[in-house]
């Protein structure tokens, strides 16, 4: 029984360490509890078994106690076979117990491993967790940054934009002071003031930035006031010395502030008459302010207008006055210089205005002289060789048409558009036209001059000027780029294969030149008439008085003689 109890405990000991072991495990799996379960079940059914054969052999043992040597054997067989079968279930119960035990030590190892990676899972979860929170953090921080930075950065592009506008306006408020200034000195009129405000100007511009001159805009002003190159103003002589002599030839002109074309023109001109008249001192005068003032503000070069010319020739004690003017013809401008120099008339001994460039004006369009033949000469002439042809024919024969742009004017003058037209006509100068900025005569518009050469049958035009100075009207209005030039309109009529420019004034050609000098000869030679008459009247008058004065003392001498014959008449009586 004891065995059978032993057995029994042992079975109940593995049910119950199995039981502890269970209830020691937080965590058991179901295949792990099973294991448990059925080794459990096996010991203590061997158990019962062997329980129940041993109440047998006992009992057949009590019954049988008178059995025989064979009963006995069977007994001790039985007996040896409860040993065996005890000693099974021991071992079974070993077995058991060893496997419940590798069974909870797995389990708890298990544990161990399911703890550990347990806590594992919960660091890492926690890391997990805490890595979130840092990332929420840095999201969050990164997020406030950003919009920290976002906001400085529309603060900065707000005070960049605000920068921006302010240097803009501060840039504009440059310029229009700059273009105020030019516009104070764009006037016909010379004040006390004009010399300061050319200064002004100059260095107002002279301080502005590249961007800023271009912002220049005024009722005149622009970017090209200052801005333009027209070429080197040193090359040219203002002629305004003083020491001047007693015979002057004052050179008057319109004026222009190309420099390269007031060397070229003007300066040309006036050289042709020094060299032609060594007696003479030639000087300069402009009749245009806006000019002079353009000229003194942006070259520091000071020409004198008709006022300051006049004064000086009565301040260096000149007698005789020749004033030659370059203008085209007896237009406006002309009866201007007349008006000027008549206020001057009694300050001099001898003063005479020679002809311009077309000589008298004449009565109708048909009306024509010799100036104008030679000036239409020379123009054609110059214009042909500059074009590549032998002769004006040679350029009839390619197609090439000439035509001359003069400036064009409301005055009566006007008819000399209309005469050179009838002097080239005369001259049978077929393909050469005239034209005029002005538009007057109308026959002179450009429109009217386009049409006349599309229905004579040219393809080829070589625009150039009818002017003495090629300066803004001859690059601008005639070689400019804008759609109102006359280049522009003669290409955008899409009737002429080619359309060429020529910028070059009357003034640098030899022969017009010498037209000046042969208009200067007769006012010179005016005033030489002028001095043999006086010089005549004055020996008249001398001998006049000679023989008043020898007929008062012979009337004298007689009286005398009278007086005396009395006298010794009386004595004798």
């Amino acid at each position: 029984m004891k065995r059978k109890m032993a057995v029994v405990l042992s079975a109940a000991m593995v049910a119950s360490l199995l039981t502890g072991c269970g209830s020691s495990t937080t965590k058991t799996t179901e295949a792990e509890t099973k294991a448990a379960t059925e080794a459990t079940t096996e010991a203590k059914t061997e158990a019962e078994t062997t329980e129940g054969a041993t109440e047998a052999e006992t009992t057949e043992a009590a019954s049988e106690e008178e059995t025989t040597e064979a009963a006995t054997e069977e007994a001790t067989e039985a007996e040896e076979t409860e040993a065996a079968t005890e000693e099974k279930a021991e071992a079974q119960t070993e077995g058991a117990t060893e496997k419940a035990v590798a069974v909870a030590a797995s389990e708890a190892e298990s544990e161990e491993e399911t703890t550990e990676a347990a806590t594992e899972k919960e660091t890492a979860a926690e890391a997990a967790t805490e890595a979130a929170s840092e990332e929420e953090t840095t999201e969050a921080v990164s997020e406030e940054e950003m919009t920290e930075a976002a906001s400085e950065a529309e603060t900065t592009e707000e005070e960049t934009t605000e920068a921006a506008s302010e240097a803009a306006d501060d840039d504009q408020a440059k310029a229009d002071e700059v273009a105020d200034l030019i516009d104070a000195i764009y006037v016909q009129e010379r004040t006390d003031d004009t010399d300061e405000q050319c200064k002004a100007a100059k260095e107002a511009w002279d301080a502005l930035t590249d961007e800023q001159k271009e912002l220049v805009e005024g009722e005149n002003a622009d970017p090209d006031y200052f801005g333009r190159d027209t070429g080197d103003a040193s090359k040219d002589d203002p002629l305004n010395e003083d020491e001047i002599g007693e015979n002057e030839l004052l050179v008057v002109s319109f004026g222009t502030s190309f420099n390269d074309s007031r060397v070229a023109d003007i300066g040309g001109i006036e050289k042709a008459l020094a060299d032609a008249y060594p007696d003479w001192s030639v000087r300069r005068a402009f009749t245009a302010q806006i000019i002079i003032n353009h000229v003194e503000a942006r070259d520091d070069e000071c020409i004198d207008n008709m006022q300051q010319a006049l004064d000086r020739a009565v301040d260096n004690g000149v007698k005789n006055l020749v004033v030659q003017p370059t203008h085209l013809m007896h237009g406006a401008e002309y009866d201007e210089l007349t008006e000027a120099v008549e206020e001057y008339k009694d300050k001099f001994d001898s003063i005479v205005i020679a002809e311009p460039l077309l000589g008298e004006v004449g009565d109708d369009a048909e009306a024509v002289n010799d100036d104008k033949e030679k000036v239409a000469e020379s123009i054609t002439a110059a214009a042909v060789a500059e074009a590549g042809y032998d002769d004006l024919d040679a350029a009839k024969e390619d197609g090439t048409a000439f035509v001359f742009m003069g400036h064009g004017t409301s005055h009566t003058a006007k008819v000399s558009y209309s005469q050179m037209q009838t002097q080239m006509n005369d001259l049978g100068y077929e393909n050469v036209f005239i034209g005029t900025v002005e538009g007057e005569p109308e026959e002179t518009a450009c429109e009217a001059v386009i049409e006349a050469v599309k229905e004579a049958g040219y393809k080829k035009v070589v625009l150039r000027p009818l002017m003495v100075v090629a300066g803004d009207h001859a690059n601008n209005d005639m070689a400019g780029d804008d759609e109102d030039s006359w280049k522009s309109q003669f290409e955008a009529s899409g009737e002429f294969d080619s359309v060429d420019c020529q910028i070059a004034g009357l003034g640098e050609i030899a022969d017009i030149q010498q037209i000046y000098v042969d208009h200067s000869a007769a006012a010179i030679d005016e005033i030489g008439g002028e001095e043999e008459t006086t010089e005549a009247t004055s020996e008249e008058e001398t001998t006049e008085a000679i023989s008043e004065a020898d007929s008062e003392e012979e009337t004298t001498e007689a009286a005398t003689e009278e007086t005396e014959t009395e006298t010794e008449k009386k004595t004798l009586n």
